[in-house]
């Protein structure tokens, strides 16, 4: 049986499979979309040629550290292909992302990219999403005046996402609310409701933007799945 992070190297590296020379790709951050950018890297030091736009100042610092060509989203007229993890994904391919503190900039990626491709462990894979707290980005100023909206709106808990005691400060100079849900009834509907409140910039609802599952297993297999 294979460890969780083997099974995250080895949906990675079946990914990096669907890249084509000359493909502009868009990598996604985080502890699965770390073995794609391993993959990458080894295919581009054997030659293959590509332009990489990176989803975090994380991911552009490995990527660059495995000699992968990178260039601004804004140098990208258009992203043949983007491959990043998920946190949840639900029958129809609605996702949660954004544990990796990136969902701004994976979702930008994402929507001006031809194909997303989700590569996660089996675990992600849920009836309904909201278990995994929603990560929903904020501005600073007057972000605790959001968060009480939010929870009074929803009736919910969620908490300011921390590091070292610290807000957690994306890349962007952001604030990340880890909204509670449980339960996510109508994902399309929360994403837009979301997006209206005064302070918030995006939250990590992922709707009707993916569009292939790589999903890996712990007895070794991947089940590779197309999204409609």
């Amino acid at each position: 049986m294979l460890t969780a992070n083997e099974i995250k190297r080895k949906v990675g590296e079946q990914a990096a499979e669907l890249v084509q020379p000359g493909m502009t790709v868009g990598i996604g951050t985080g502890s699965t979309a770390y073995w794609l950018v391993m993959a990458l890297g080894e295919k581009v030091r054997q030659g293959l040629d590509i332009r990489c736009v990176p989803t975090s100042r994380e991911t552009a610092k490995l990527a660059s550290e495995q000699q992968i060509p990178l260039i601004a989203l804004n140098d990208a007229a258009v992203i043949d292909i983007t491959i990043d993890g998920a946190d949840e994904i639900d029958p129809q391919g609605q996702l949660i992302k954004g544990g990796g503190g990136a969902l701004l900039q994976e979702k930008m990626v994402a929507a001006a990219s031809r194909q997303l491709v989700i590569i996660a462990d089996h675990t992600k894979l849920v009836k309904q999403l909201g278990v995994f707290p929603l990560p929903v980005e904020v501005i600073p100023f007057g972000w605790k005046q959001v968060q009480r909206h939010i929870e009074a709106l929803y009736s919910i808990k969620s908490i300011l996402r921390t590091k070292d005691d610290q807000p957690l400060v994306t890349d962007h100079g952001h604030y990340i609310l880890d909204c509670h849900f449980n339960q996510i009834a109508d994902a399309p509907a929360l994403n837009i409701a979301l997006n209206t409140i005064p302070g918030v910039v995006d939250n990590g609802l992922f709707i009707k933007m993916a569009t292939c599952t790589i999903i890996g297993y712990p007895d070794g297999s991947v089940k590779e799945s197309g999204v409609d």
